[in-house]
């Protein structure tokens, strides 16, 4: 039992610690992407014009550049063309934060890691508690005992007779327990009507 507790341990510091360094190794890439790409740009997205095909050129420059004439290089027609060209291009200034970003992905990471990490409590460790804390034989109980219809009937009585949690938590596992009797009526009762249908 001791091993078994040890392993799940590790086993979840281990996941946390991956999710770590995931969060990490995500935020040194976007900081290299940062070093590649402005905060601000001018975008112009320019539509087919005679030969040439459309378009769409950026470039890190102030707003009051943000124009045609500054943003696209090499300019596609030359002479008098140059000015219709520019009329149909529709030119935008943007900003974005990319400090913002970096943090909505960490605590979005964050947030994944510890539903993860919940999940592995709910797969591994919690049946391992519940079997200890109320012993395997109080929940399961046979046919002759309760009848096909309340497989749960004593749950309730189970977590009230335990003083050593929460009453939070005694509401949580009675909520969950009425939902689990529900579904076995709802099942009973589609495999009944199912069987008079045949």
């Amino acid at each position: 039992m001791a091993t078994l507790w040890g392993g799940l341990l590790r086993l979840g510091s281990l996941l946390s610690l991956s999710c770590l360094a995931l969060s990490v190794l995500l935020l040194v890439q976007l900081s290299d992407a940062a070093k590649n790409f402005e905060d601000v740009r001018c975008k112009c997205i320019c539509p087919p014009y005679k030969e040439n095909s459309g378009h769409i050129y950026n470039k890190n420059i102030s707003q009051k550049d943000c124009d045609c004439l500054h943003v696209v290089d090499p300019m596609p027609v030359r002479g008098p063309d140059v000015e219709a060209y520019c009329l149909r291009c529709e030119c935008k200034y943007e900003e974005r934060s990319s400090v913002t970003i970096k943090v909505t992905i960490i605590i979005y990471l964050s947030i994944l890691g510890l539903l993860l990490l919940y999940m592995v409590y709910l797969t591994l460790v919690e049946p391992i508690l519940k079997r200890r804390l109320f012993g395997h034989s109080q929940l399961i109980q046979s046919d002759d005992d309760v009848g096909d219809h309340q497989p749960f009937a004593n749950a309730h009585d189970v977590l009230a007779r335990s003083r050593s949690r929460a009453n939070v938590l005694n509401k949580v596992e009675y909520a969950q327990q009425r939902w689990k009797l529900q579904v076995q009526e709802q099942r009973k009762s589609v495999f009944d009507r199912h069987v008079v249908l045949s």
